[in-house]
């Protein structure tokens, strides 16, 4: 009896463990019929990608497309709708951008999907392209083809000097004007806050001068100078193209930089060194002027001579000088006789007449316009005051420097002839010996009488 029970027993196990085997493979079997998104015949190639949206590699495809029923005999029975407010739907799992003045037009038109792809895609964040490309299905690509391009533009890295989604600077910055340099150019920065005076753009937009994605021009400059430079300073421009008498300066090799820096400097006028220091780095040596005459190597001329005119002791060679050009002999400020003779009249002496009392030249007696008197005769308008051959300024005065009191010449040059003056130097006059006549002398305290 016993034997009985226990093999009815047995016999019943089996049958249920049979119910439940079959049972487990029924339920394995609809698992396995469960109807997904992803199949061979629909949706193959999705989740394959390197990057991929994760509701489409959890499988959970009704996150974004509304919620179906899960388990279906057929893909038919799917009947996912479209997605109507794109950012809305985003912007339930991912955070909002942070509220800015200026946001880029795929986020304004409420549109992800102009940029990523909301599956998957070879580009990180599920881009639509690579780098710049993607920028360029809608911005011109045109604006990174140049000669030069910016080390950002060239390798697609739009998004190292532009915010993708919303900024708080125009055209999606990171930052503004120089600041947003800054963020690469570090070397830039430590040199430009060391400098006692910046070029002006320097301290508003590097963009007035450079291109910040390609150009043409070395430095990704629109313009060569002195173009570009002309481009702002229009006054000087219009000053340059009247001058009848060039600085060579302005005609040759960097123009308006062989003076000025361009970014930062410790000297007024953006000038790299002191102005006279500036002017005798190219006057160190005889030179060709403009109009192809020689010009005196100025800077040994004044190491060995040691009586300097006013502004060379003030080293402002600019008191004499427009170092843009004039329409005077040597770009003089005001008009100066560039001859031995000239007939006087006083609008051709400006240039002296702006520092020196033009009275020297008007009065024939005097006993305090000038020490250069014999007596009480003025002897400055016996040499200039002629309607024919007066004697110029540059007959008797060297204009830079001499070893004379007065900036008395040792010789001038006439015609060919390298004139002596002879002159010397008496402790109430003086006489001189010129090539023109005979010895002449003068005294302010007892008249000499000449022959």
């Amino acid at each position: 009896m016993k034997k009985i029970v226990i093999v009815v027993f047995l016999m019943c196990l089996c049958t249920v463990l049979v119910y439940e085997g079959s049972a487990y493979s029924q339920s394995q079997k609809i698992v396995q019929k469960k109807v997904t998104c992803i199949t061979s015949k629909c949706h193959a190639d999705m989740g394959k990608d390197k990057y991929v949206h994760g509701p489409v590699a959890t499988g959970t495809c009704y996150a974004c497309h509304g919620d179906v029923p899960r388990h279906e005999s057929s893909p038919k029975s799917y009947k996912f709708g479209k997605v109507k407010d794109i950012a809305k739907k985003c912007f339930a799992c991912h955070d909002q951008f942070p509220a800015k003045k200026f946001i880029h037009k795929p986020v304004e038109d409420r549109d992800c999907t102009a940029c990523h792809d909301p599956h998957g895609s070879p580009y990180r964040y599920q881009l639509l392209s690579e780098k710049s490309a993607l920028c360029f299905r809608c911005h011109d690509s045109n604006i990174v083809k140049g000669k030069f391009v910016h080390g950002p533009a060239a390798v697609g890295g739009c998004i190292s000097c532009h915010e993708p989604h919303t900024a708080d600077y125009e055209k999606n910055l990171r930052a503004e004007g120089a600041n947003l340099c800054y963020k690469c150019h570090h070397e830039q920065a430590d040199a430009f806050t060391k400098g006692k005076f910046m070029h002006k753009p320097v301290s508003e937009k590097c963009t007035r001068c450079h291109s910040p994605h390609a150009n043409e021009k070395k430095f990704m400059l629109p313009l060569d100078p002195p173009d570009l430079c002309f481009s702002c300073h229009k006054d000087k421009k219009e000053w340059v193209q009247k001058a009848s008498v060039q600085h060579g300066a302005l005609t040759m090799g960097k123009t308006c930089l062989n003076c000025h820096e361009v970014h930062v400097s410790n000297f007024n006028k953006m000038l790299p060194l002191a102005p006279m220091d500036l002017c005798l780095n190219c006057h160190n040596k005889e030179i060709k002027a403009t109009d192809g005459k020689p010009l005196t190597d100025m800077k040994t001329l004044l190491t060995e001579n040691s009586d300097h005119h006013g502004p060379i002791k003030e080293k402002d060679c600019s008191g004499c000088h427009n170092t843009h050009g004039s329409s005077n002999f040597r770009i003089l400020k005001y008009s100066y006789p560039p001859t031995f003779y000239m007939p006087f009249a006083i609008e051709n002496y400006g240039l002296c007449f702006s520092c020196h009392e033009k009275t020297i030249a008007l009065n024939p007696e005097t006993a305090t316009l000038t020490n250069f008197r014999n007596g009480s005769r003025n002897l400055h308008y016996l040499h200039i005051n002629k309607p024919d051959k007066g004697r110029t300024c540059r007959a008797c005065h060297e204009t830079h420097a001499s070893n004379s009191p007065k900036h008395i010449r040792n010789s001038v040059p006439f015609g060919a002839w390298d004139l002596p003056l002879n002159f010397q130097k008496t402790e109430t006059g003086g006489s001189c010996l010129p090539g023109c006549h005979k010895l002449k002398k003068y005294d302010r305290v007892k008249k000499e009488v000449n022959e």
